[in-house]
């Protein structure tokens, strides 16, 4: 099996209150960004280095602010339209953010009311489209 991540985040592990929600929620919301849910099964799925599962009786649910890239401006907006539809709240409709220059972003509570933000950092030119990782052979070892 070969995994493609970034180069700083190894994973983010959310804890979802009602995961059938949750799980409709990121499905809507990443597939706009190119990034349908890879990986899954009872109670948990895995897109890119997100992986997502239920909470138990002893778990809470996490909260925190998670922001996707995205590759441009319409992508935004239909990353915030689709996160919307699929349960999300408005937390920042899209548009330009003093961070800096070129900074386009939207903002959506997920069920758990995590701050979930898609965003476009302006024109840029990747190195890679992602780092991969696969298994070492017993020859490459050596």
């Amino acid at each position: 099996m070969i995994w493609h991540v970034g180069r700083l985040i190894d994973h983010v592990h959310l804890r979802a209150r009602d995961f059938e929600a949750t799980r409709r929620f990121y499905e809507a919301a990443l597939l706009t960004l190119g990034r349908p849910i890879e990986h899954g099964g009872q109670g948990w799925f895995q897109v890119d280095e997100l992986f997502v599962d239920a909470a138990d009786a002893d778990s809470s649910p996490t909260h925190i602010h998670l922001a996707f890239q995205a590759r441009d401006r319409e992508t935004v907006d239909k990353f915030y339209q689709a996160a919307l539809a699929a349960g999300g709240k408005d937390n920042g409709a899209p548009g330009e953010r003093s961070y800096h220059p070129g900074y386009y972003a939207c903002f959506v509570l997920d069920p758990d009311n995590n701050n979930i933000e898609a965003v476009f950092h302006g024109p840029a030119a990747r190195s890679a489209e992602s780092v991969e990782l696969r298994p070492i052979t017993e020859t490459e070892q050596s």
